[in-house]
């Protein structure tokens, strides 16, 4: 049906949704012409603009009308793609050269970025030895032999030989070997410890660059290795150190002062 100087006539049969919201708007129509002029055999000419546009509106909120609308996800893509359409067609309007010259500057973009990264490399981290051997609070020798037996009893190898190296140096520094000095490195207590202790040098140097491995190379400690540095604090308890030089003038000249 239409409405034609006041009067509804048929109107022609359209498909699907399209053919449903006409007829919903002739059935909006009518009803609002009906409660305006209050008789559905003589309705008024003209229908007043608002109540038809209220009517209109009332009729294309209902669900049916919506079924095959996108979804909200559907509507946010297509959203994103006008934008993204809309920054090119910018960035294009304003390089010399429209959108061959836009791709030509991305193209010398990245082989610029390419050739920078192939020139420089990856970033690497810090040396190793930069960081400290203790980063807790103070703790003896045999709190971390214990901890490093309780890591290694889980199987957790990274924290065990970690925990057994700091038990190593900290027995050295109980045995005033080594000079108590906070920041101290896993590399440069094993060359200090290597001067009293001789014989036990490479081990020493061995350990130490497996600590520095596992806690800041990325490296993952195995059994092995942690049975190794646990043999080496073992030997190093029972061994004794080796006197320098200065040290055996010294203690010579004491001794013979004493005798005198």
């Amino acid at each position: 049906m239409s409405l034609t100087g006041g009067v509804l006539t048929a109107a022609p049969a359209l498909p699907g949704p399209a053919g449903s919201a006409v007829r919903g708007l002739l059935g909006a129509a009518h009803t609002t012409v009906l409660a305006v002029g209050g008789s559905g055999d003589e309705p008024p000419v003209t229908i007043p603009r608002d109540p038809a546009r209220e009517a209109a509106r009332r009729e294309l909120s209902k669900r049916m009308y919506h079924e095959n609308d996108p979804s909200l996800i559907q509507r946010a893509l297509n959203a994103f793609w006008d934008w993204l359409d809309r920054l090119f067609s910018t960035a294009a309007s304003a390089t010399p050269g429209g959108t061959l010259g836009l791709l030509v500057v991305v193209l010398f973009i990245v082989a610029v970025l390419a050739a920078l990264w192939w020139r420089l490399g990856t970033p690497r981290r810090q040396p190793v030895s930069a960081a400290a051997l203790f980063e807790d609070r103070p703790r003896s020798a045999a709190e971390h032999r214990a901890a490093s037996e309780a890591h290694a009893a889980q199987g957790h190898w990274n924290q065990a030989v970690q925990e057994r190296m700091r038990a190593i140096v900290r027995s050295l520094e109980e045995r005033t070997l080594l000079d108590v000095r906070p920041g101290r490195t896993a590399d440069e207590a094993a060359a200090e410890a290597g001067r009293t202790l001789p014989a036990h040098t490479d081990r020493l140097g061995s350990a130490a660059r497996e600590f520095d491995d596992v806690t800041y190379g990325g490296r993952r400690a195995s059994e092995q290795s942690y049975r190794r540095i646990a043999e080496l604090d073992r030997d190093l308890e029972r061994s004794r150190p080796t006197l320098t030089s200065s040290a055996t003038s010294t203690a010579h000249h004491t001794d013979q002062g004493a005798a005198e």
